[in-house]
């Protein structure tokens, strides 16, 4: 495998285990899971999960650092998600009269997760 190549796999692997370390921190707080990795509209959402009458699209970020994962969602990341986030909602008329919200959790080693609630403003209209 080239360098590149394992690089992309590494960060594959990486990002898959943060996915499962915030729904794991996530079901401790109380969270049920509705979707993992969901794609549509160009972008991705890596959690959607629910508590009481909150719907959460959960953006997961691993870095080195937990200030560099801070940092990590961008305006493009941003609005891409907010695309996939109106696809699931047209998708799942049940969701209709909830609050939503966009969420993050933050991953880095040695460090318990950090959630994020309302990390971020969702475009939906």
């Amino acid at each position: 495998m080239t360098g590149a190549a394992e690089r992309r796999r590494t960060t594959f692997l990486r990002g898959h285990q943060a996915e499962w370390i915030a729904l794991l921190y996530l079901l401790a707080k109380g969270y049920r899971p509705i979707a993992r990795r969901f794609s549509a509209a160009g972008g991705e959402i890596d959690l959607i999960v629910s508590r009481g009458d909150t719907i959460a699209f959960v953006e997961v970020k691993a870095r080195g650092l937990m200030d560099d994962a801070l940092t990590a969602i961008t305006a493009t990341k941003r609005r891409r998600f907010s695309r996939a986030a109106r696809a699931w909602l047209s998708r799942n008329g049940w969701a209709a009269g909830r609050t939503w919200r966009a969420d993050a959790v933050f991953v880095a080693p040695g460090r318990w997760p950090r959630h994020l609630k309302a990390a971020f403003e969702l475009e939906i209209s």
